[in-house]
């Protein structure tokens, strides 16, 4: 599959959808709705469908925010300086939709790698598991597979 930043995806858009990864803003912690999501599945882009982090690398981080481990291929995820607010930190990007996702940290598991990807709800669309083939993800299948 091809992914690309695809403009009719951004006109539909909602308006947080649209401040969050077109204008790099954050949604209010608690906010998002895969904070507390478990089914399994994987997390694509918004705005490009490339497939980002799976339910398998999600964990619990109290943070507010939904958090994982790890991205599904790191090829998906540019990891920028951001330096905005004061704050010196790493912002997180798709590579191909360009969409703001978030940032990411050292303080996640250490058993995992101690990366803690923090990332927007907004940026985000669910596709589960029973409908990865159909939507053309199969190949992420693999990536389901508890460690």
């Amino acid at each position: 599959m091809t992914y690309k930043r695809d403009q009719a995806a951004v006109m539909k858009l909602s308006l947080e959808q649209y401040r969050v990864t077109q204008q790099n803003d954050t949604e209010r912690a608690g906010s998002g709705i895969y904070n507390n999501h478990k089914e399994p599945g994987i997390y694509v882009d918004v705005v490009s469908g490339e497939p980002l982090f799976a339910s398998t690398d999600k964990y619990d981080s109290r943070s507010g925010w939904p958090s994982f481990t790890r991205p599904i291929k790191s090829a998906h995820v540019k990891e920028l300086h951001d330096d905005a607010h004061g704050m010196l930190r790493v912002e997180v990007r798709s590579t191909h939709g360009d969409s703001h996702l978030g940032h990411v940290f050292s303080d996640g598991p250490a058993d995992r790698g101690g990366r803690r990807y923090c990332i927007n709800s907004a940026s985000l669309r669910f596709v589960h598991r029973d409908d990865m083939h159909a939507q053309g993800y199969g190949e992420y299948l693999n990536q389901l597979t508890e460690a």
